[in-house]
């Protein structure tokens, strides 16, 4: 992505030095993720980023300054194309030079700063000579040590710095580089779940071996899903916490630093601070209809990522490639129905995995994405006529037992494709989420077809998770009795669950999304959560041309 025109935030600069494609990835990308290090740096700036004046002029400080102390004021350098934010500008003489504030210790080296410091100090300084300032030094404060540090601007840090400028420039217009390998610098990476360093390493020509992966991110997050379907209920927000009130209950208060999403069913208001506070701190709110019907998504900035996007919709537009890509959608899906029935069955269902293996093949050899979408419609068939052998469940207090003959939707005619359905809804809303964050436009889809509302590349991604997530959530509640017959509303138009019974669907759903398992290719053991994010990450990869080609989740 072209960047000639537009100024290199020094920050972005002590990044790329630190590591190339953390640069761009912060820089060209847009991406972010709080960190222990940086949510930490950020209380350390608190005081510093409270502007506190402006500069003198030129002349005056050419006069002689004495105790001058400038805080949090922003300038750039227009020749070189670099901008920066300096913590504060202290002045003695006839000269001003920048300090800048670091939350960790003085490094124990001879330099006694990184070089990726010392580069975006003397760019700080860079930026007030080229506004016509004396600046022959600057200041690091590392919080850690609580001491500060005298940087000189000799000729070969300049000359360093500048080198910089010039290769983060080009590094920006030739595309993402490389990741390291099996480097130290990843482990407190805030990026690393958005980098996949090992992982992109592996799947190009294994760079690493598979015993080498490691695992960089948590196996699971410790942020949680909030859902509220108690009609009237009201959010609200004080103090940091979100603070829901439901009729004839007592009010209930959540961090807002422990909620990744909101769900609401039905009608649930939301006050204007509320619904501001979630915005600006990138949690999404998801908006079903009462019955579980998946509406829409109110969500703040939470991914600048042109480049994807635009790689994405070329090839939406790409016959072949699309064909390729969806391809693996549909054998993701197809293996792992395969997995779930040998698994479960109580019945024999070698017929009907032996038939799904010859569909696979066929998959693999389709000519165009209409026999795709046929190959792929047969495989369902075949799977769900036996999706009835693996319950186990007993007849419930009524003498009924759970009934499936056929998948059918809007609506479901019987209580194993209700809950199907809401399944299925809660899955397309948690990769909806996912792909926004992760820079995808959700709605432009490559297997499916792109219809108004929908969002058809939530659905693609989904395919290879429906057995192995929703399928065996409605399996197990059924086997461990966790809901009944008697949970679901049976009417003539058609069979929704209780809304007793959707708090334990939801929980089963939330606790099959927690559940640890090793991944196929990479070896470590990460929850269902992290794999869907893993997945989608792998996808964007793809489409940016960094892996050969997506490897979809198949489990063993």
């Amino acid at each position: 992505m072209e960047k000639e025109e537009e100024l290199i935030p020094a920050r972005m600069l002590n990044e790329y030095v630190y590591c190339p494609r953390l640069g761009y990835l912060e820089w060209v990308d847009g991406e972010f993720v709080h960190s222990v290090d940086t949510l930490f740096g950020k209380m350390i700036h608190k005081r510093v980023d409270k502007p506190s004046g402006a500069l003198p002029d030129i002349y005056e400080v050419e006069k002689g300054i004495d105790n001058l102390k400038v805080r949090s004021l922003t300038l750039s350098n227009d020749e070189l194309k670099i901008i920066a934010k300096i913590d504060l500008i202290e002045g003695k003489d006839k000269e001003v030079y920048p300090v800048d504030y670091k939350k960790g210790k003085k490094p124990d080296i001879k330099e006694q700063a990184w070089e990726p410091e010392r580069v975006q100090l003397c760019a700080q300084g860079l930026i007030l000579r080229g506004n016509g300032y004396k600046c022959s030094k600057g200041i690091i404060f590392y919080f850690g040590s609580h001491v500060r540090v005298e940087i000189e601007f000799n000729e070969e840090l300049i000359a360093t710095t500048i080198k910089y400028i010039n290769r983060f420039r080009e590094s920006a217009k030739k595309g993402i580089p490389p990741p390291l390998i099996d480097s130290k610098k990843c482990l407190r990476c805030s990026l690393k779940g958005i980098c996949l360093p090992d992982e992109v390493s592996y799947l190009t020509n294994e760079r690493i071996k598979k015993k080498d992966i490691r695992r960089l991110i948590p196996a699971r997050t410790d942020l949680l899903p909030v859902y509220l379907q108690k009609q009237g209920s009201t959010i609200g927000y004080a103090s940091g916490r979100l603070e829901i009130r439901e009729k004839g209950e007592k009010t209930t208060t959540i961090r807002l630093s422990e909620v990744s999403s909101v769900t609401n069913f039905g009608n649930i208001n939301i006050t204007p601070r509320a619904f501001r506070e979630l915005m600006g701190n990138g949690i999404p709110i998801c908006h079903l209809s009462y019955g579980g019907w998946f509406y829409g998504i109110s969500h703040g900035f939470l991914n600048k990522n042109i480049e994807l996007r635009r790689e994405q919709f070329l090839l939406a537009n790409d016959k072949e490639k699309s064909l390729a890509l969806a391809k693996q959608f549909v054998l993701g899906k197809i293996r792992n129905s395969r997995t779930l029935l040998r698994r479960n069955s109580k019945k024999d269902a070698k017929d009907a995995i032996k038939e799904l293996t010859r569909i696979a093949i066929k998959v693999s050899r389709a000519k165009d994405i209409n026999t795709l979408l046929g190959l792929e419609g047969f495989a369902a068939k075949i799977y769900f006529s036996k999706f009835q052998t693996m319950f186990t469940e007993k007849e419930g207090k009524r003498g009924l037992k759970f009934n499936f003959l056929t998948r059918n939707k809007r609506p479901p005619k019987d209580p194993v494709n209700a809950m199907l359905s809401f399944g299925y809804a809660l899955l397309v809303k948690d990769l909806t989420i996912i792909l926004l964050s992760s820079g995808f436009d959700p709605f432009m889809g490559i297997f499916h077809q792109i219809k108004y509302g929908k969002p058809a590349l939530a659905l693609d991604l989904i395919e290879e998770f429906r057995p192995i997530i929703v399928d065996s959530v409605v399996i197990g509640t059924i086997n461990r009795g966790e809901l009944t017959i008697e949970d679901f509303i049976i009417s003539g138009v058609g069979v929704a669950i209780k809304p007793d019974a959707r708090k334990k669907f939801i929980k089963a759903y939330e606790r099959r999304m927690d559940e640890t398992i090793i991944h196929p290719i990479f070896g470590y053991k990460i929850s269902y959560r992290r794999i869907l994010e893993v997945q989608t990450r792998l996808l964007g990869r793809c489409l940016m041309g960094e892996i050969p080609k997506y490897p979809p989740f198949c489990t063993r």
